[in-house]
């Protein structure tokens, strides 16, 4: 994060609701609202997949190459425990 002179005053209006459940969320994370606001913006806006991941997400949407798991000998394994 940067100084407070990289930072800009902004304002937002938000229903009366969200405001008070990120007042909640906030204080039981022990921060201050506008950094809690300010991490949940930053998470949506930088957390972006990689391509792998992205690439392992589409493979997953698919359906190919999925393979069948033999719940069988996993109750086995279970069992041996």
């Amino acid at each position: 994060m940067g100084t407070t002179k990289d930072r800009k005053i902004t304002a937002f209006r938000l229903r009366a609701s969200l405001l008070e459940r990120l007042k909640q969320d906030a204080k039981q994370q022990n921060r201050s609202l506008n950094n809690y606001v300010e991490t949940l913006l930053m998470d949506a806006t930088y957390r972006k997949p990689n391509a792998e991941t992205m690439a392992a997400i589409e493979e997953a949407r698919s359906g190919k190459e999925l393979e069948t798991l033999n719940v069988d000998n996993f109750k086995d394994f279970v069992a041996s425990l």
